[in-house]
């Protein structure tokens, strides 16, 4: 489960904004990779965020609702089909972290990115595998990009009934 053991190492360190970045859409072969950047006050926490891969669509959508309330700064990157057809996956999902980051309302002072790379950034970050189960932060990150890509793809699924976006999101 996630808790904030990660956050609570920087924040004795001194940071106050830590910033959790995760993408969705890596893994599908279709539609764009969506990444979530978000702050928090420190040692704010929601006990129920996980891993989006570890909840129900009904819970995601729930917490969703929640995060968006209770978040400092949340900021998206999206980084297009043709864009990971272009640089490739990874590339792609770098860039999009990179987007969320500068759309985020509160410059944070360290990033914690879920994943073995972290984006060109002019602030420290953190690499932190198996992050969206293990860093509270990212795991709420997770959540939002999740259920930011999922209702777009809902969107494409209007205009190309026919791929079954509703049922498969990629």
């Amino acid at each position: 489960m996630a808790d904030l053991q990660i956050e609570n190492e920087y924040w004795k360190k001194g940071y106050r904004y830590i910033a959790g970045i995760d993408e969705a859409g890596r893994g599908p072969l279709a539609g764009p990779v969506t990444a979530c950047a978000l702050v928090f006050e420190p040692h704010f926490i929601i006990p129920e965020v996980n891993d989006s891969k570890q909840l129900s669509a009904d819970k995601r959508e729930r917490l969703y609702a929640i995060i968006r309330r209770e978040a400092l700064a949340i900021g998206y990157g999206w980084s297009t089909v043709e864009e990971i057809t272009d640089l490739n996956i990874r590339q792609a999902t770098l860039l999009a972290m990179q987007r969320a980051v500068a759309n985020l309302a509160v410059r944070p002072e360290l990033l914690l990115v879920d994943g073995l790379d972290v984006p060109d950034s002019s602030m420290q970050a953190v690499a932190v595998v198996d992050g969206d189960s293990r860093s509270f932060t990212i795991a709420a990150a997770s959540i939002m990009a999740k259920v930011e890509r999922d209702r777009y793809m809902l969107e494409l699924h209007e205009t190309f009934p026919q791929y079954h976006f509703n049922r498969n999101k990629g």
